[in-house]
């Protein structure tokens, strides 16, 4: 009887360590898309020439330190 409750025991902690890794890596990954939007320099482009604006390697990369300074910023305002 001993070995099966250590069996059901090891089972249950293995079940427990799944769920709560499961739980632990899918608040990190929300917490950090939230920080780190996945916008790169082709989605400004698009974003650009969607509104009609021709862009220039200036005004993509400026817009890109400007969306990566404002995330620095949110980041230590919390």
């Amino acid at each position: 009887m001993k070995l099966g409750l250590a069996i059901f025991l090891i089972i249950l902690a293995l079940v427990g360590g799944l769920a709560a890794g499961f739980f632990l890596a899918r608040r990190y990954m929300i917490k950090y898309f939230e920080e780190n939007p996945p916008i790169d320099e082709t989605m400004i482009r698009t974003m650009m020439l969607s509104m009609g604006q021709k862009p220039s390697e200036r005004k993509i990369n400026q817009m890109v330190s400007q969306m990566k300074g404002q995330a620095k910023n949110k980041n230590k305002n919390k």
